[in-house]
């Protein structure tokens, strides 16, 4: 059994990530923004914890990551200012991670295929400034000294959970799709494999069960 804290547990992969990892006997905490959220959270099995990680300042963090065995960003602004993307996507992110490495936890993150410091969207388009705050984010992931992994999932769609195609960074297919179901289960197995590690997964609709295909991933 583990302890997993789920950062933007009320997200719509969460939600679904959540009873996964409490059917697997995980000790579950969902952090959320809103009180009118614990319900749902409720629901899940998941602890609720109402928490604002956008202003919660590093020893809030700290306490909050000290005695779990792995924490999963799934949090996001969901647009709005610049400045906010920023301070949600980027630094709140960053915190995070700082806490995990500083206490030997585990740091998943979940971005998105492609997402880099050199994402090529010009400035002007409205998408930038998250694709920029990922980029940072992922890069400030890539340069720690701790234990993570990065997962960058494509389009995603609300179709029920499937099989799944796990790659690298540089393998030369296009991003295509995968439903939120299926990147939960991956995010869930992958709660299982903690010999996988500092590597960056892209995720994709396939043909392999999640569990086997971190399995052919980790027996690479």
């Amino acid at each position: 059994m583990a302890h997993v804290v789920v950062i933007g547990g009320h997200g719509k992969v969460a939600l679904l990530l959540e009873p996964m990892l409490v059917a697997a006997g995980d000790d579950v905490t969902a952090v959320i923004r809103s009180a009118e959220q614990i319900e749902d959270i409720a629901a899940t099995g998941a602890e609720p914890l109402v928490l604002d990680v956008e202003r919660a300042d590093q020893p809030t963090i700290d306490a909050l990551v000290a005695d779990c065995d792995a924490v999963i960003w799934s949090a996001g602004a969901g647009g709005g200012s610049p400045e906010r993307t920023r301070a949600v996507d980027r630094d709140a992110a960053v915190r995070v991670l700082n806490a995990a490495e500083a206490a030997g936890v585990r740091f998943i993150m979940v971005s998105y295929f492609g997402a880099s410091t050199q994402h090529g969207v010009p400035p002007e388009n409205p998408f930038f400034h998250y694709a920029q705050a990922k980029g940072e984010a992922d890069a400030a992931v890539r340069a720690s000294g701790g234990r993570w992994v990065i997962l960058g999932p494509s389009a995603l769609t609300a179709q029920p959970e499937g099989g799944v195609q796990l790659s690298t960074p540089d393998s030369p297919e296009a991003a295509r799709q995968v439903s939120r179901a299926t990147l939960a289960r991956v995010i869930a197995e992958l709660v299982r494999r903690p010999d996988i590690d500092r590597v960056t997964i892209n995720v994709q609709d396939g043909e392999l069960d999640p569990a086997e295909a971190l399995e052919a991933w980790s027996g690479a």
